[in-house]
């Protein structure tokens, strides 16, 4: 019998998905990390971008996440985001627009410019569009 880990994966809003996998991978703050069953213990801050599980019978899921945090028990993956998303239900033409809004205006730098803001946009927007790229390349493969 294949060892496994429950998975939940929870926005401010609702539980986005609960269920077992065999693997799990997520965008901490430090870089991605694999999580595995009997994983060490670990808390960590997520930055925006992709958390893919892997299912059983190499099926996988793919989420967005904006940020929040990740807790690693042994057998229980925890993650506790800002703001999660199905990768499906993710709007590939509004993380455009908000992307090209952000470099504009970034590279514009106006009177009451907001680099901070501008830059977690941009990087929002970029995570969301990688996200939907994987997710496509991933199922046609």
């Amino acid at each position: 019998m294949a060892m496994t880990l429950h998975v939940d994966i929870v926005s401010a809003e609702a539980e986005i998905f609960s269920g077992t996998a065999n693997m799990v991978f997520a965008p901490a703050e430090m870089g991605e990390v694999g999580i595995a069953p009997r994983h060490t213990p670990l808390l960590t801050r997520l930055k925006p971008g992709q958390v893919r599980v892997q299912m059983e019978g190499k099926d996988e899921q793919f989420f967005y996440v904006s940020g929040g945090l990740l807790e690693i028990q042994p057998h229980v993956v925890t993650v506790l985001a800002d703001t999660a998303l199905r990768a499906k239900d993710l709007d590939e033409a509004e993380a455009q627009r908000t992307k090209e809004r952000a470099e504009k205006a970034i590279a514009d730098k106006a009177g009451d410019f907001d680099y901070a803001k501008a830059q977690a946009e941009l990087a929002e927007a970029v995570a969301k569009l990688q996200t939907i790229q994987r997710m496509r390349k991933t199922t046609k493969s």
